[in-house]
C-alpha cells in the first residue's frame, strides 16, 4: 500500500506523492507495514510454561467466572467441553461425570475444576442446563461456563471450523502463578483426559 492507495475524506484520490513532504511519505509507510503485520497476528493456543492468557466468562445462571479469579483458589483444571454442537455431545458427558464422581479427590488437592462449554449464541444457556441436568447440583470446587460466540474458543485458538463442531476438546492445569504445566487437545471426539490422568499429573506438583 501506498499514498497512491490512500483515499482522502472528500473521497478524491491522494493522486501524486508529490503533495506529501518526506516526513509524511515515511508516516504512510510505517501506518502501512503496521496494518500489515497486525492483519497477520492471530491467536495461537497457549503451550506448557506460557502463562495462560486470562478470560471471563458466565455460568447458565449469569454469575460471572474468572481464570485468575480461580486460581488464588490453588490449580485449575481447565476442560474445553464440545459445548453445544446443535446436540449433547455424548462423550463430554461422559468426561464430565468422570471428573465429577472424582470431585472429593480434586478437592482435596485444593484444585479448582472449570467446564468451558462453548456454543452459538441462541439458547445455549438453556442447554448448559440440560447439560448439567443428569448429575444435578455441581460440586463446590466445579464450575461450568458458557462461551457463545466462541470469545474464549477462539482466544485460545481451540475453534473446530467444521460442520457440527465447535472446540476442539481440551484440558489444560494451570498452577497459582497462572503457568500452563499440562495441556492435552483431542482433535476428534475421543481421546479425552480422564480423572484419573489428571489427578496423576497434579500429585507430581507440590
Amino acid at each position: 500500500m501506498t499514498c497512491h492507495d490512500m483515499t482522502y475524506p472528500d473521497r478524491t484520490r491522494a493522486g501524486k506523492c508529490s503533495g506529501l513532504s518526506n516526513p509524511q511519505r515515511l508516516l504512510w509507510f510505517l501506518l502501512a507495514a503496521v496494518l500489515m503485520s497486525v492483519a497477520v497476528v492471530r491467536a495461537e493456543t497457549p503451550n506448557t510454561g506460557a502463562k495462560a492468557p486470562d478470560f471471563t466468562l458466565n455460568t447458565p445462571e449469569g454469575a460471572t467466572v474468572s481464570l485468575s479469579g480461580l486460581e488464588g483458589k490453588g490449580p485449575v483444571v481447565l476442560i474445553v467441553l464440545r459445548g453445544y454442537p446443535g446436540y449433547q455431545c455424548p462423550y463430554c458427558e461422559r468426561q464430565a461425570h468422570d471428573f465429577e464422581t472424582s470431585a472429593p479427590k480434586f478437592a482435596a488437592k485444593g484444585a479448582q475444576v472449570l467446564l468451558v462449554y462453548p456454543g452459538p449464541p441462541a439458547d445455549l444457556g438453556a442447554h448448559a442446563h440440560e447439560f448439567l441436568a443428569k448429575s444435578g447440583k455441581l460440586p463446590a470446587n466445579f464450575h461450568l461456563v458458557i462461551d457463545p460466540d466462541y470469545k474464549f474458543t477462539n482466544q485460545y485458538d481451540l475453534r473446530w471450523n467444521a460442520e457440527a463442531e465447535t472446540a476442539y476438546p481440551s484440558t489444560f492445569l494451570i498452577d497459582r502463578s497462572g503457568k500452563i504445566f499440562f495441556r492435552k487437545i483431542s482433535h476428534d471426539h475421543g481421546n479425552r483426559t480422564t480423572a484419573a490422568a489428571i489427578l496423576a499429573e497434579l500429585s507430581k506438583t507440590k
